[in-house]
């Protein structure tokens, strides 16, 4: 079984990235830092006589290496309780690449895929950042992906989430199986 691990945090080596090693080590799986990467926001184009326009950037090449893999990770820190910005307009460019013809089985290819959601927040996050779990979960049902499971750590500062044991424990043992 193959992981992907989308990063989505804009901070090197911060807590969420820490998190996520906890479950997925940086030799295991795919890791791809959606902010090693250009990737453009949508520009809402599905009702244009000439649809979506055609955008230079990197979303397509990782659109590809996603869709070979079979477990996705998507990591993300809580911002404004939702996912960060990279992760909303790599998510968001979906729409665009669905109506792609070079990628006409992007939905059929998501189908069936497991995920998990990694999410760090300050601000009481395994309360607060539940809106954004359920969020993930409605674009699983949306794929017919499997939504296997998710933590959520708390922290604020960099170097926090070390303190918050259940976090780290859950994440040990997150993939375990896998």
């Amino acid at each position: 079984m193959t992981i992907a691990i989308i990063h989505g945090s804009s901070r090197e080596n911060g807590n969420t990235e820490y998190l996520t090693y906890q479950a997925i080590s940086k030799e295991r799986g795919t890791h791809i830092y959606l902010r090693d990467h250009t990737i453009h926001p949508i520009v809402d184009e599905r009702h244009a006589d000439e649809g979506f326009q055609e955008v230079e950037d990197d979303h397509k090449k990782l659109i590809g290496q996603i869709l070979t893999h079979d477990v996705i990770v998507f990591s993300t820190p809580i911002y404004w309780y939702s996912m960060s910005g990279p992760m909303k307009i790599f998510i968001d460019r979906s729409s665009q690449i669905m109506r792609d013809p070079d990628y006409a089985h992007f939905k059929q290819g998501m189908k069936g895929k497991k995920v998990y959601v990694i999410a760090v927040g300050g601000d009481q996050p395994r309360i607060k950042g539940l809106p954004l779990i359920q969020q993930f979960q409605y674009i699983c049902q949306y794929y017919s992906m499997s939504f296997e499971g998710y933590i959520i750590g708390k922290a604020s500062r960099p170097g926090d989430i070390k303190n918050d044991k259940s976090a780290l424990e859950a994440a040990s043992s997150l993939l375990q199986d896998r």
